[in-house]
This record gives C-alpha cells, structure tokens and sequence, in this order.
C-alpha cells in the first residue's frame, strides 16, 4: 500500500533540493566572479608559479567570503531537502528508497554532495570546488527526475532482502565518493597545466582557474577521496556477489553490471597502484581516476538502458 501523500512530499521535497542547489550554484558562481584576490590580477609567468593567487587568499575580499558562506549555506540546506526527498519516498512504500534507478541515482548524487561538504568542512581552500561540484549535481539531478523518474511503489520480488540494505547501499556510497573524485582529479588536470605554463616563463591572462587550489592538494584531495571510496566499493562487489549465490545460485556469472563493476574496481586499483609508481604519479594517474568515472557512469546509464541481464529489473 503506497502512502500517496509522502510520495508527493517526496517529489516536492526533490524539486526544492534543486531549486536549492541551484541558488548554491549561482553563489558559487558569484564568488568566483567576484571575489578573485586582487594581487591575482597581477599573475604573471616569469617565476611566479600560479598558486601564488590562492597564497593571496587571505586578502580576500569580505564580499567573496560571505558570498562563499551562503552557498555553503546553501548547499546544506539542499541535502537536508534531498536527504527528505528519499526517506519521504521510502516511508510512502514501507521500504528502502534505493530500488530502482531512480531512486539509486539519486542517492548516489546526495552521497556527492554530503563528500563535498565534508571536503569543504575540513579543507575551507576546498569550497571553491563547489561550483564545479554543484554543476554536475544541478544537471544530473534535472536528468534524474526526467529520464529516470518511476512512481513510488512495492519492491520487485527480486530485491526482496535484507542484501538490499548491505550490498545497494554501499555501492550508492562508494560511486558518489568516486563521483567527487573524478571531477577533482579533472580540476587537478587544468590546474597543474595551468601552474606547468605559469613556471615555464609564460605570461598569462587572469582565470577563474586561479581562484582552484594548488594542483597538488587537488591531487591530494582526488587521491584521499578514492582511498575512502575504493574499501567501500570492493564491499559492495563482494556483497553483491554473496547475495547473486543466494538468489541466482551462483557468485558470479559475468552479467553485464557485475562484470563492468569488476572493470571499475580494476580501473581504481590501477588508479591507487599508479598514484605510488614512479612515472605514473600526477597527470598519468590522474586520467585513469578520469577513466573510472567514466567507466562508473557507463555502468549506471548504457548496461542498465541498452544491455540485458540479470540485473534489468534495477531499471526504470
């Protein structure tokens, strides 16, 4: 029996989260915009490696430090009416909220964005990430709701278990950890050229870019994320895996989701193996953190609209 009137909620509580998101956006923008160091004006090449924009952020102008607090403002009070939206809709069906992929996605982007809070938390030179964080959230969310939107109902008997909360659970969590990492390690990408060009004795114009910080906490941040996401992620395989012995008898028979899971938790063990290589740490290591993101996303989107296996009654 589905509570009609929490379903409701829910889908209005999802559309305020990104209503919500958005403003925090147009705040992230804002600072960016308006909120750049004014020695930064002054980069130039010769000697003067561009981080020395972000050493100039203590001279920051007021304005861009309370445009930076309300996006962050913002940015919470978007998760609380996310965080809603998902136990509103779980509480209208009596059941976990993540059994289809609209329902997966969307927690899978509330993981994202409560990592980029938390980054933001505990690393304040992270908040201006923000804005390229909450773009994609923004936009992944408007595709959520109208590409994979389903009304709220029953589970199907398939995921009918208590593998449910352990295995889905768990792999929300660690894609939403790999989701912010991949955009930083891309952030790291522009940023460490951009330092590359400023070292070499090349003059260049001011940039937004200059407003990120150093390349290397970008690498850091990108390489601590996956660190965290990369334990959780190899839990949910292992989960999954115990769980398709139960239901299907067997613990792997390389359906499409199980054997492009397998393919991005190579991809990261190569990605953690190469951040320690000689040779392979900085830009080389960084793409192929780029390359799992892109392999996570192909996982969520083409095996589950275009394959067939096994786990088709995940989708819409």
């Amino acid at each position: 029996m589905i509570d009609e009137s929490l379903a409701s909620l829910s889908d209005t509580f999802f559309t305020v989260a990104v209503v919500v998101y958005s403003l925090a956006l147009v705040a992230f923008c804002a600072e960016l915009a308006f909120g750049r160091p004014v020695r930064s004006r002054q980069l130039v090449g010769a000697g003067a490696p561009v981080q020395g924009a972000s050493a100039a952020a203590g001279t920051e102008p007021a304005r861009a430090r309370r445009l930076g607090s309300v996006a962050m403002v913002l940015t919470g009070l978007g998760l609380v009416a996310h965080a809603a939206s998902l136990v509103t809709r779980g509480m209208s069906a009596d059941r976990l909220p993540w059994g289809n992929m609209y329902e997966f996605s969307t927690v899978v982007v509330l993981v994202a964005v409560l990592a980029y809070l938390v980054l933001a938390v505990r690393a304040p030179q992270l908040r201006h990430i923000g804005v390229f964080v909450l773009g994609p959230v923004v936009v992944s969310l408007a595709l959520i709701r109208m590409v994979l939107y389903v009304e709220a109902g029953p589970l199907v008997a398939a995921l009918r278990s208590w593998w449910l909360a352990v295995h889905v659970s768990t792999a929300t969590l660690g894609f939403g950890v790999f989701f912010v990492s991949g955009i930083v390690s891309v952030l790291y990408l522009v940023r460490s050229r951009r330092e590359e060009r400023a070292e070499s004795g090349e003059v260049l114009a001011p940039s937004l870019l200059d407003r990120l910080p150093s390349a290397a906490v970008l690498d850091r941040t990108a390489h601590r994320t996956a660190v965290f996401g990369f334990p959780i992620w190899t839990f949910a395989v292992i989960a999954g895996a115990i769980w398709a012995e139960g239901a299907w008898g067997r613990f792997w028979g390389w359906d499409p989701k199980e054997t492009w899971a397998f393919i991005a938790w190579i991809v990261y063990a190569a990605y953690l193996h190469a951040r320690t290589t000689s040779g392979w740490r900085g830009r080389p290591s960084a793409w192929i953190n780029v390359v799992g993101l892109a392999v996570m996303v192909f996982n969520l989107l083409y095996v589950n609209f275009v394959s067939t296996g096994l786990h088709s009654y995940a989708g819409v």
